[in-house]
């Protein structure tokens, strides 16, 4: 008699199938609440359960027994993680021991699973992760599983499996290396995305809905701008059946993608959510985009603080990083948000951007302390979090800012602000940001202590132990000619492409925003 499963009573939306020819693991290596607030795992597992020979069960941190039907991880055909973050690296081989699996592709045999991961890490650099996996999803899952599915159902034997799989454009196979070009999903509306299993317990408790994919804006600093072009949005049409379709469920629709403000018919779309008697929400906004009417739609579905992301303080690092919001049009979101009633707004910034001096730090400190007496009595956060650079962007040639930079930026910030009353500084970790920026950019070498490390203490541990010199990740400059660990992979633009816009970077030179028939990074050719 199956086991009753808490979890599940409180779930509407799962499914369960018998009898499938495949048995697919879905997991993703966090928390039940910070996954199913991850629309990619709605999107998957629709998906798969859709195929008439797949079961699809969903696995969180730390259970190893599925969600839906209590079988153990082990028992699944194929074990496929989501991963967004280079933290949960860690958290992919906790689960893969906790479930008695070896952690290290090359030592299971025709009784293990097949285990692939897909998402944004997967992506843009799998290097770090090619001990542990058999084969990655390089781009859209919509696009590569389908034809991926057909070849993992035949159940073949291991090695003639993978050399299969290897053939499937979008997917990268570290026993069978070669080039691969990622694979996007050129029309939207072919696949609606909206949460599909609903519970209260996540982070936010929203129904999902994605508007767009991609961002055509150009920052130097992005991964996900360059990685998931080109921008492309579902059609108000489909948005608005998704809305009616969430409507019995009666929770706030959040709305998804890279920027909600630039979706064109965004005042048309916040009016019939509201007309829908529903709240809404947004993932992000751009601050030269951002409406009145969109605003005002955030204020009455009950926010409370409105986030923008100047990124930069001085005029000089916008151009660097190719951020077109001017400090009007941060100021014109304040206004706009102070008009609706509001009194708290968040801002992100980074530092230790490429060609950033301290002197540009103190211009946060300036527009903070202008934004201050502007909002009066309101509430400002600062969060303030050390920049990492990123495979496949412009950047990915820079080196990570040293501790003493960034210690001197912190500092000259609560400095700076330690006397505005209202005005809070929170920010990542220096040494969190160095374990990102050295798995962000990590080899083979990188690999076989990923395949050993169940968390970021025990990674750093065994740098030291190898005498693994960490600045060969974190701070060395690399050459233009430099050969990369993921440049066996194409998302769809040339190096020359990035190096270029390095240099602009260096220059000063700014960048316009993607627009119909640009043909410059080969995206869209």
């Amino acid at each position: 008699m199956r086991q009753k499963n808490s979890r599940l009573e409180k779930e509407r939306g799962y499914i369960i199938k018998s009898g499938a020819q495949l048995k697919f693991a879905l997991v993703y290596p966090n928390y039940y609440n910070v996954g199913m607030s991850n629309l990619g795992i709605h999107i998957i597992y629709q998906l798969l359960n859709s195929m008439q020979n797949v079961s699809c069960e969903r696995f969180f941190l730390p259970e190893v027994l599925s969600v839906e039907t209590q079988t153990p991880l082990n028992k699944f055909d194929v074990i496929g993680f989501a991963v967004s973050f280079e933290q949960d690296y860690f958290n992919v081989v906790k689960m893969l021991q906790l479930a008695k699996i070896k952690t290290r592709a090359a030592e299971r045999t025709k009784f293990d699973p097949v285990i692939i991961a897909g998402g944004p890490c997967a992506t843009f650099n799998p290097e770090p992760l090619s001990l542990i996996f058999d084969a990655f999803v390089i781009g859209e899952g919509e696009v590569i599983l389908p034809p991926l599915i057909k070849i993992l159902a035949e159940k073949l034997p291991r090695l003639e499996m993978l050399e299969k799989v290897s053939q499937v454009a979008g997917v990268y196979v570290p026993t069978f290396p070669k080039k691969v070009s990622r694979q996007w999903l050129k029309n939207l509306d072919e696949f609606p995305a909206h949460s599909v299993i609903i519970t209260d317990d996540t982070e936010f408790n929203m129904y999902l809905i994605e508007t767009a994919r991609g961002c055509g804006h150009h920052c130097r600093f992005c991964m996900a701008g360059y990685c998931f072009r080109k921008p492309r949005n579902r059609s108000l049409e489909v948005l608005k059946a998704e809305v009616d379709a969430a409507k019995i469920y009666g929770k706030k629709i959040g709305l998804m993608g890279a920027a909600i403000s630039d979706y064109p018919q965004i005042n048309e779309l916040c009016k019939y959510i509201l007309d829908s008697n529903l709240e809404m929400s947004v993932a992000s906004f751009r601050a030269d985009s951002v409406t009145k009417e969109l605003v005002e739609a955030l204020v009455k579905s009950g926010l409370k603080t409105l986030t923008v992301a100047p990124e930069v303080g001085s005029e000089k690092m916008r151009a660097v990083v190719n951020k077109s919001i001017t400090e009007e049009n941060v100021f014109t979101v304040v206004e706009l948000g102070i008009a609706a009633g509001l009194k708290n707004f968040k801002l992100y910034f980074m530092i230790g951007l490429p060609f950033e001096e301290l002197a540009d730090v103190e211009e946060i400190v300036n527009l903070t302390t202008r934004l201050k007496k502007f909002v009066g009595a309101g509430k400002l956060t600062l969060s303030v979090n050390p920049f990492v650079p990123k495979p496949f962007t412009p950047f990915q040639w820079s080196p990570m800012a040293d501790k003493k930079y960034l210690n001197a930026a912190l500092k000259i910030l609560r400095t700076g602000l330690k006397n505005l009353r209202g005005v809070e500084i929170i920010s990542e970790s220096i040494k969190s940001a160095e374990v990102q920026a050295i798995l962000a950019r990590g080899d083979r070498r990188i690999a076989e202590l990923v395949v050993k490390s169940d968390s970021p203490q025990k990674f750093l541990e065994l740098l030291r132990e190898n005498d693994i010199d960490e600045n060969f990740y974190l701070r060395r400059e690399r050459a233009a000619d430099e050969i990369f660990v993921w440049d066996n992979l194409n998302m769809g633009f040339s190096k020359k492409y990035l190096r270029a816009e390095f240099e602009r970077a260096a220059t000063l030179k700014s960048t316009p925003a993607c627009f119909d028939g640009c043909k410059r990074c080969g995206v869209c050719i």
